[in-house]
């Protein structure tokens, strides 16, 4: 049986995108189109990593309307999934785009899981596990979970000997460091409130995602936006800098999820981390150009890749 990635989606979501003309405070505010899509961090990359040319394998708990309409739309992408159904509503997120405001997000918490049912998916990921090359740890945690859920599926990865790439914020993340994930993938933010202070200059970020890999021992990509990505390891005191080309920015939902399918595409392939980060970034920044849910031409991101530019590359072998 060939090897897929598997990607753990804890707390996936319908995405809901409302055009409007403005946002109106304290008035009615007419929406112009809906779209509705299977979303959240994980759907998200697995659905580049599909786009991208694999065969990546879901696991997540669905419950309700929306999760039926989410189990739905995965069937409808050919996205292959192994579904924990759960007595809870799957959340459905809510994206307002109304220039020139820009994008308003709003992001349920989600359903519940009880305890019965985090059982039953630790005993999912672990049979998930035996088939597959790569685990993808990706977005929030659904309320009843503690912090620490994270940090258990990663051991689970270990015992079989896989890596983890994962990608989280908070709690979830400053428990998930002491096992150890093979690579890490904070934006910006999420690096400054793991370091405890803002991160104003690249010297900064860098010292911050050296410090963070000197604790996992692995691999730290930070998505930097507009300013491309920094790849670092602390135990080889390598960093790689890349700095994507300019592009007309339509949309930012989703960016960071694209740039982890590509690292993880890449990774799996087992090519050069210089490599890693110039697809994540190519793949970010080609996201930002479509609209929300929409994903660009495998075309438009190998030109992106090519025009990506390396600023620093030291400690490689």
């Amino acid at each position: 049986m060939k090897l897929s990635p598997l990607i753990v989606a804890l707390n996936p979501s319908v995405d809901v995108e409302w055009r409007v003309p403005s946002v109106r405070w304290g008035e009615k505010n007419e929406i112009q189109s809906e779209r509705r899509w299977p979303g959240g961090k994980g759907v998200n990359v697995a659905r580049w990593l599909k786009h991208l040319g694999l065969q990546p394998r879901l696991l997540l708990p669905l419950g309700g309307h929306a999760g039926d309409e989410m189990a739905a739309g995965l069937q409808a992408e050919q996205l292959s999934a192994a579904v924990l159904p759960i007595r809870g509503q799957t959340r459905a997120n809510v994206i307002v785009t109304g220039p020139p405001q820009g994008q308003l997000r709003f992001n349920p918490l989600g359903p519940e899981l009880s305890p019965g049912e985090w059982r039953q998916l630790q005993v999912l990921a672990d049979r998930e596990l035996q088939h597959a090359s790569l685990l993808v740890l990706s977005g929030s945690l659904p309320r009843g979970l503690d912090a620490s859920a994270y940090s258990h599926l990663i051991r689970l990865a270990h015992r079989r000997r896989i890596p983890c790439l994962l990608d989280c914020d908070g709690a979830a993340l400053v428990k998930a460091i002491p096992a150890r994930p093979s690579l890490v993938k904070p934006n910006h933010h999420e690096l400054s409130e793991w370091y405890g202070r803002p991160l104003k200059h690249p010297h900064n970020i860098e010292t911050a995602a050296m410090k963070l890999s000197a604790k996992t021992e692995g691999w730290v990509l930070v998505s930097t936006g507009p300013d491309g990505g920094l790849l670092v390891r602390a135990s080889s005191n390598s960093r790689i800098r890349v700095r994507p080309p300019p592009v007309v920015v339509q949309n930012t939902v989703g960016a960071g999820d694209a740039l982890l399918a590509a690292t993880a595409q890449r990774f799996i392939a087992n090519t050069s981390p210089e490599a890693w980060i110039r697809a994540g970034v190519a793949a970010g920044t080609g996201a930002s150009t479509c609209p929300a849910g929409i994903l660009p031409s495998r075309g438009l991101i190998r030109k992106i890749e090519k025009a990506v530019r390396i600023e620093t590359c030291e400690g490689l072998d």
